[in-house]
């Protein structure tokens, strides 16, 4: 099965050329079979994205939030049916910055995530505990918490091909330095399948992606995927620099 390289490049780069340059520069090097590539920038580039991707059979585009409606009076949201239009793929949903900084909740994600779906949208479900919850050997319970509340109402003939990233927010890039090890996000990917299954069953467990999604680069990233458990990496300022992300593509 192919490993899933996501890049979320959240509100970068501020100009179009720049947008322009890194779309070429992914789309000349990542070229590996193993790996099914996801760009996810921000909505302004998505039409740019489609245009430059369209004939790049293993790149895919993404995109970093919908709404939980199609259409309406609700400025500044898009829809996953826009979306889809516009030829994304993949959406994320439920990103650790969207809920710290947006306040968006668990209930929200299920509702983006229900609708995405409807729409014909894959979703990339974030979840992920905080430092404060992994020291009160919390991570367990909010995980569980987090996954099933964010797939509330989710039939079980539409959770095949959901995505569900594990993103530990004391160990990503902006956090003190602390590392989630490959064999912690191993124990992560291995819980959250098996959530999955007491939920939907072992078929459907079996057909759920998790990706890891922490402070990875192209030094670290193949021993986070050398277990089969682990399906592919959630990559955020990595995927922004493309020596660094194209070494990540090329190392799996």
């Amino acid at each position: 099965m192919k490993k899933l390289i996501i890049a979320n490049w959240k509100m970068n780069p501020v100009s179009f050329k720049e947008a322009q340059k890194l779309f070429l520069g992914i789309k000349t090097g990542a070229k590996n079979n193993k790996a099914e590539v996801v760009v996810c920038p921000p909505f302004v580039y998505l039409t740019e994205a489609n245009r430059i991707f369209k004939s790049a059979s293993n790149i895919k585009i993404g995109s970093q939030n919908c709404f939980w409606e199609n259409n309406g009076a609700f400025t500044g949201e898009v829809s996953p049916k826009m979306l889809k239009d516009l030829g994304v793929k993949y959406v994320i949903l439920g990103h650790s910055e969207r809920i710290i900084i947006m306040g968006d909740t668990n209930e929200m994600t299920a509702k983006k995530v229900k609708i995405a779906l409807s729409a014909g949208l894959l979703p990339v479900i974030c979840i992920g505990e905080t430092l404060e919850e992994r020291k009160q050997s919390k991570t367990f319970q909010v995980i569980e918490k987090a996954l099933k509340e964010s797939l509330k109402n989710i039939q079980k003939q539409q959770v095949e091909g959901i995505i569900v990233a594990y993103e530990p927010l004391w160990a990503i890039s902006t956090n003190q330095g602390l590392t989630c090890t490959p064999d912690d996000a191993l124990t992560m990917a291995l819980y959250i399948k098996k959530l999955v299954g007491e939920i939907y069953g072992k078929k459907t467990k079996d057909s759920v992606k998790v990706l890891y999604g922490g402070n990875v680069g192209a030094d670290n990233a193949k021993s986070y995927l050398e277990n089969e458990a682990i399906d592919g990496l959630l990559i955020g300022a990595a995927s922004l620099n493309i020596k660094e992300f194209l070494g990540i593509v090329k190392n799996i």
